[in-house]
């Protein structure tokens, strides 16, 4: 019996030497409470918002005021026309649109009634309804306010209407959201245990002493698997838009570009991890936790950035999958042409470039 407790002793002083089994053990429960606790809600917060007034009256300019300090929504813009309205959705900078109609004051005093449009982007069929809710409620507080002690109340028609995904369905989110999962996952695990398992058999020491040089071999190691990434990318769109009926409203080239660019960022990611991987094991896992979870709750694929705390919007920065969906999401959806994602593109460029400058010398200094 002393010598099973001295082997269980010697095993809790093994672990508490390793600092990756305590990172694992203490490290990452407590960092998955904090992510989850500060994304997983279901109140909005800071949606930035527009509002098209055509009466800009007393009234309106209360209503405004209104919104704004409920704290649910930032007032981004006050648009001159309706025909602003589409190119600032495919900007990207607004969630809704709150459109007042003409003589609104007067028609309230006079009619007792008014109407007011709430315009919402439901690409975000979840957080397009929320907005809608808020928005209308909001409206409605305020007109049982100035109806208190009156004989004759007023009344303030708001009407919704969506763009995008009229019928709200929650395809028009997930189909595009899976894509990028995917190809991120795909990519970078291919990738990452492809090049480990070479390691691990010896061979790739042996493809270096070849006349090929380390970035050619890097590159024959990877083309396949872009290929192949992108090919299995088109079975999943064909399926949203037979299956589930969803649109691909802008330009099929430009979405393939952008998806290649996408995969061949990826592919940098996986051969970051297989320099920092001793086996394939240790590669599937890294892939997996690095990149598994912020695809799903730091991308705005399931729950809106808005919601999550400033610092986890600022990390958000740095994760590809948060700009390829905005792009993916404005080709697909909203019909968005280069022009409206050309920021987004060259971020994921720039990202690219370090990736594989970072990925290929570290991949050198490994292995020579």
């Amino acid at each position: 019996m002393r010598s099973f407790w001295a082997f269980v002793k010697k095993e809790f002083y093994h672990i508490f030497r390793d600092r990756r089994t305590l990172l694992i053990l203490f490290g990452i429960p407590v960092a998955q409470i904090l992510i989850f606790g500060f994304v997983v809600t279901n109140e909005l917060k800071d949606m930035r918002i527009a509002f098209l007034d055509h009466s800009n009256d007393e009234v309106t300019h209360e209503i405004r005021e209104k919104i704004i300090a409920s704290g649910f929504f930032i007032n981004d813009a006050i648009l001159e026309s309706t025909n602003q309205i589409e190119p600032a959705f495919k900007k990207g900078n607004i969630r809704q649109v709150v459109v007042f109609e003409d003589h609104f004051q007067q028609k309230l005093n006079r009619e007792g009634k008014a109407a007011v449009q709430i315009i919402t982007d439901a690409s975000d069929a979840n957080t397009a309804s929320q907005l809608v809710n808020y928005t209308s409620a909001i409206i409605m507080q305020y007109v049982n306010e100035i109806n208190a002690g009156k004989a004759l109340p007023m009344t303030i028609h708001t009407e919704a209407r969506m763009f995008y995904n009229e019928s709200l369905k929650g395809v028009y989110l997930f189909v595009p959201g899976t894509i990028v999962l995917i190809l991120m996952l795909i990519s970078a695990i291919m990738t990452s245990i492809s090049i480990t398992r070479e390691k691990e058999m010896g061979t790739m020491e042996t493809l270096l002493v070849s006349p090929l040089k380390p970035a050619q071999i890097i590159l024959g190691k990877v083309m396949p698997y872009m290929l192949l990434a992108l090919v299995n990318a088109i079975p999943i769109a064909l399926l949203g838009y037979f299956i589930f009926g969803l649109p691909i409203q802008g330009s099929i080239v430009l979405l393939a570009l952008e998806s290649l660019l996408f995969i061949t960022l990826a592919l940098a990611l996986g051969i970051l991890f297989s320099t920092i991987a001793p086996n394939q094991m240790v590669a599937m896992f890294a892939s997996m936790i690095g990149l598994l979870l912020p695809t799903l709750i730091l991308s705005g694929f399931i729950f809106p950035l808005e919601n999550m705390p400033q610092w986890l919007q600022i990390f958000s920065y740095i994760l590809p999958p948060r700009w390829f969906l905005t792009i993916i999401k404005n080709i697909m959806l909203k019909g968005a042409g280069l022009e409206f994602v050309w920021r987004e593109t060259l971020i994921l460029a720039g990202m690219t470039i370090v990736l594989f400058t970072v990925s290929i010398k570290k991949f050198k200094i490994r292995l020579q």
